[in-house]
This record gives structure tokens, sequence and C-alpha cells, in this order.
């Protein structure tokens, strides 16, 4: 199977499984993708995912033989490349990065909230070196995470950076050993697992939304969400148990 799945706790994993192909995105990993996503979406026992690949490769983007005769098929309606890199998850993902993270497969990395990478890993768009473009999100992405010229420079020479490098960049949450890197992702995952799922849901979305904002703007988002966090089941339940000391029973409403 090209996609495996498993549960840990309250984490569901995503494993990209060809390593005989670097991992590479072809129909049947970009449509696994998408299901397991949807399933981990519909299980109220997962709070959180995160994607790896197999052996040790986390993925090298396209499978360029199968894009020559299924150019449609490395994508999703509703996820397109991987069916992941545009897909709006509504659940926190964590992507392991087992090993080298090139063109599409860092573009999957990319799409992820956070990041926890092998030490010894690589990412790079190295789509020019090709004669094309990193087209699932990488371009912009970078951009926007990264100074004008560092990203430039990733996007013309086509180089990849280390983790550390990339670590150092903050493209990257944590460094690990590669034989600790999913486990770390896990942790990770549970972390966030443990608090209110409303409360994480509307803190990501004002941090995702405020990068370009003024302050009038950051402040007007911030306040819209205190109010529906105000209105949340969750919120009560916080309170109380803290007031109780014990641990809080989230619902997720």
């Amino acid at each position: 199977m090209a996609i495996l799945t498993e549960t840990r706790d309250t984490t569901g994993i995503i494993t990209i499984n060809r390593p005989n192909a670097r991992n590479a995105v072809n129909r049947e990993v970009a449509e696994g993708i998408e299901a397991a996503l949807d399933a981990f979406d519909g299980d109220d026992a997962v709070s959180a995912v995160v994607i790896t690949g197999a052996g040790d490769m986390f993925c090298a983007g396209a499978d360029l033989k199968a894009a020559m005769s299924d150019p449609l098929g490395l994508q999703t309606e509703r996820g397109g490349f991987g069916g992941f890199v545009k897909r709006a998850f509504r659940k926190p993902v964590v992507a392991a990065v087992n090993g080298r993270a090139l063109g599409g497969g860092f573009e999957i990395v990319l799409a992820c909230h956070l990041v926890v990478a092998a030490d010894d890993a690589e990412l790079g768009i190295p789509e020019v070196k090709r004669g094309l473009i990193a087209a699932g999100g990488g371009l912009f992405r970078l951009a926007q995470r990264l100074p004008r010229a560092v990203a430039l420079e990733l996007a013309m020479t086509g180089d990849p950076i280390t983790a550390q490098r990339a670590f150092e960049l903050g493209l990257v949450n944590r460094i690990v050993p590669r034989e600790s890197v999913v486990d770390a992702a896990v942790v990770l995952a549970e972390g966030i697992g443990r608090n209110g799922p409303v409360a994480v849901g509307l803190s990501r979305r004002v941090v995702e939304s405020a990068a370009n904002m003024s302050d009038d703007e950051g402040f007007q988002l911030n306040d819209e969400a205190a109010e529906e966090i105000l209105q949340s089941e969750d919120f009560l339940e916080g309170i109380q148990a803290f007031v109780e000391k014990r641990e809080p029973r989230w619902t997720g409403r």
C-alpha cells in the first residue's frame, strides 16, 4: 500500500510508503493521503496528525514517470498536490521529516503547521534544475516565511538546505536523531492535543492570518476569536477543571 496509517493515543500517523520510489507522489499517494485525512478528520479521538515517509526519505516530490502518463493523478480536487497542499484541514498537522524532502515533498512539509526534522534531513525545491517551477505552494509559502533574499535563493538555485539551516530560518521546530523523528513529532502533537481544540484552532487562525495585517486588523481578528471562544463549551470546561483541580474533558464545542 502506498499509504499506511496508524493511531497512537490521540495522534493519527500517515506514512508515505513508496521507499523504492523515494516516496514520490503518484495517484495512489495523493488519493491515499486525502482518504487518510478524511478518516482522521472524522475521528473525534484524533486531535492531531503526523505525516512522514517510509525508509530514509520523506518524499522526493512528484513521480515524474507517473506525471508523464497521468499528470492530473498527482493531485486531488480538494487537496491539490499530494491530496494535501491546498487542504484546509481543521486539525494540527506535524511533518516528521525523516530524510530528504525535495520538490513537492518540501511543499508538503510547508503545508504542515509544525515540523520535526531528522538531523541529517535536507529540504529544497530543485524544480528549476529541470526547467520547472514549484507549483504546489512552495514559492509563496517560502516568501511568506523567509527573508526575501533567502526565499529567492532557494527558488532560483534549486539547492537544498540542511535541517539545521532550516531550523535557524524558522522553517523547522525541532531537530532530532533520525530514529526519533516520528516519536518526537507524536510528542509534539500530543502536547497540542491536551489543549482545548477550539482554542487551538482559533489561536492558529489568528497567527496564520495576522502576518500581513495592520495592528487594527489584527486586533479585530483577535477580538472576533476571543468572542467565539467565550461562547464555547470548552471555555467553561477549562475554567471548571482548573477550579476542581482536574484534567479538562474537552468536547471541541
